[in-house]
């Protein structure tokens, strides 16, 4: 599965990265047209809160609720999602696939991170290094909740 998140689902978009799914973020002011056409030449399920975006396009989720957690439950209820999916295998900025970093690379990371057991994982896009810390627990966490919460939602018809 492959999303295509409105502007206005920033912390959404990342969430997924996070979980492992490709997302595209639309940047601010991008023509609801352009992103349609993206949705569909890219086979993406368009992620919204704008009800004429979502009704025109092919494949749609109406997001409701405000806040992060709120929109997760939301696109849990519309789609089967698996939340542990493919945990930080993305970049959670860019949305590019993590690659293993190098012994040099691991030299560059600060001396208490390097300490830790790895795996240690480098964005090739924009550089950003990722390490299993305290905030990767926490998002581990956070994804596991939604994954339970989403398994108890009963199937629709």
């Amino acid at each position: 599965m492959r999303f295509l998140c409105d502007e206005m689902l920033v912390r959404l978009a990342r969430l997924l990265r996070a979980a492992g799914y490709d997302t595209y973020l639309a940047a601010g002011g991008e023509d609801d047209a352009d992103l349609i056409k993206t949705a569909r030449r890219e086979g993406r399920i368009l992620v919204t809160r704008d009800k004429r975006l979502a009704a025109a396009a092919d494949e749609s989720v109406l997001v409701k609720g405000f806040g992060v957690e709120a929109e997760a439950h939301s696109l849990s209820r519309a789609v089967v999602l698996d939340w542990e999916y493919a945990p930080f295998t993305r970049c959670v900025m860019d949305n590019a696939h993590l690659r293993e970093a190098t012994a040099e690379e691991v030299d560059k990371l600060p001396e208490r991170v390097r300490s830790m057991p790895g795996p240690f994982r480098i964005c090739p896009s924009c550089g950003r290094a990722y390490w299993p810390g305290s905030h990767v627990r926490r998002m581990e966490a956070r994804l596991h909740e939604l994954a339970r919460d989403a398994a108890a939602i009963p199937p629709q018809a």
